[in-house]
């Protein structure tokens, strides 16, 4: 019997463990860190409360990232791995956020449902993967691109287009006289020129977070204009707890649970492209039942979200592109970045700091995360036979005009029933569903052969959505 250690589980000498699972985690920081800022925003919570959402967020990013590559009984891939918040659960969450019989605790009870849920179905998700052709998951990917540049642009615009305000007894929505102003256009333009030019110019890990590197020199920038205010981050703690249940018990509405059970179905066939990919990458044969692992620790994960007030959580693929970039396999390096995760949810004063960066400067830095999620879409449809297959234009172009729907006509689907709202709202969810439906009706369904190539083909190109 063979001694020899795989790659995927040697343990590396704890001077490079701490600083490659360094370089993972500020390669997914600011995309792990975006969610909880657009919800929490979205909510009009206090800056406190957004500041508590980002340390819940990377707690519980760690104890993810944890369970998927330590593994238990049943649970975890033990490839690795760096879990953080999917996009795709976005939008569904600024609709529910939008509802007033939902709000964040709403949020939360479909959290921990699709966490249910996804427990449940991993052994099953895997058979869906011929239904997710590239055709379909380009689409879907694409939208979730658009759809989050909307929340980039008004970033950049330094708010909200209208506010609302009451007059002579009557609300209604004024022009907001704070949007698009130019020291705020100005910023957000500086903090894109600085990711671009480290893009171009920049090579190797400083390329890779280039994005966090523009956040950090537009904060700059924000403070010496005297934009940026340091007050709460002073006051809050070095070293604070996480506790579960926050912002209260969740509540439990059927159609946000359905509405994010289908966003969890769509992430796990993410994430079976992940897996696939990182097993090619690190050698590591990995069979249905490692699959049917990876993806209960999706629904752990996300499970673990939901208890700890946090978001659906899923493989990241920027890291994914970092081993194949490094050249190093262990899984000891991911867990190390999970630990250094967890740790970081414990330090609510570098979360007060996170919040306290004015959204002028994100939105020069979410134009381009935002804008490359879209870009991965295309660039996934490229591989899309469109030449000798016309079909494959149809299910494109009806599928983006229905995700189109919620951004160019808000108010399209209002004399439905209220209780659809949440999953009528999504442009991401009504794009997958129409996709999927699309495809299988003009080319059928293939074989998981087929499918499972064309997964680890797009996992390899693609951003983290």
């Amino acid at each position: 019997m063979s001694t020899e250690i795989h790659p995927v589980d040697e343990v590396l000498p704890v001077p490079r463990l701490l600083a490659l699972g360094l370089q993972h985690v500020l390669v997914m920081y600011t995309g792990a860190v975006a969610v909880p800022l657009i919800i929490g925003r979205a909510l009009k919570l206090p800056p406190e409360d957004v500041a508590y959402l980002i340390s819940a967020d990377l707690f519980a990013c760690g104890l993810a990232t944890l369970v998927q590559c330590i593994g238990f009984p049943s649970v975890g891939i033990r490839l690795p791995v760096m879990m953080g918040v999917t996009f795709a659960s976005v939008g569904p969450m600024l609709s529910m956020a939008a509802s007033p019989d939902i709000g964040l605790l709403g949020i939360y009870g479909s959290v921990i449902a699709a966490g249910i849920f996804g427990i449940v179905a991993a052994p099953f998700i895997s058979r869906l993967l011929p239904l997710f052709p590239p055709v379909v998951t380009g689409t879907i990917i694409m939208i979730i691109g658009i759809s989050l540049m909307r929340v980039g642009i008004n970033w950049a615009g330094g708010g909200l287009p209208t506010v609302l305000r009451e007059l002579d007894g009557v609300k209604g929505a004024f022009p907001n006289p704070a949007y698009g102003q130019l020291q705020g256009l100005g910023i957000a333009g500086f903090v894109l020129l600085i990711v671009l030019g480290l893009v171009k110019w920049g090579s190797g890990f400083i390329a890779n977070v280039s994005v966090l590197l523009g956040i950090i020199a537009g904060a700059v920038l924000a403070s010496i204009l005297g934009v940026m205010h340091f007050e709460k981050v002073a006051a809050a703690p070095w070293g604070d707890i996480v506790i579960p249940f926050h912002f209260g018990l969740p509540q439990f509405h059927l159609v946000p649970i359905i509405t994010m059970c289908i966003v969890m179905i769509v992430v796990m066939i993410e994430s079976l492209g992940m897996f696939l990919a990182l097993s090619d990458m690190t050698g590591k044969t990995i069979d249905r039942e490692a699959l049917s692992r990876g993806l209960r620790a999706d629904g752990v994960g996300t499970l673990i979200g939901g208890i700890f007030n946090t978001f659906p959580y899923t493989s990241f693929s920027q890291n994914v592109g970092l081993v194949s970039v490094t050249g190093v396999r262990s899984r000891w390096v991911t867990i190390t970045g999970g630990i250094i995760m967890l740790l970081l949810g414990l330090v609510p004063k570098l979360s007060a700091l996170v919040e306290a960066v004015p959204q002028v400067v994100l939105g020069g830095a979410g134009l381009v995360m935002f804008g490359m999620v879209a870009a991965t879409g295309a660039r996934i449809l490229t591989a899309v036979d469109f030449r000798t297959n016309r079909f494959n234009l149809f299910v494109v172009a009806i599928s983006v005009g229905f995700g189109l729907i919620p951004l160019a006509a808000p108010g399209f689907f209002h004399n439905l029933p209220k209780d659809l709202q949440p999953l009528l709202d999504s442009g991401i969810l009504l794009c997958a569903v129409v996709a999927v439906a699309l495809n299988a009706f003009f080319n059928g369904i293939g074989s998981g052969a087929s499918a499972k190539t064309d997964a680890v083909a797009a996992s390899s190109t693609a951003q983290h959505v």
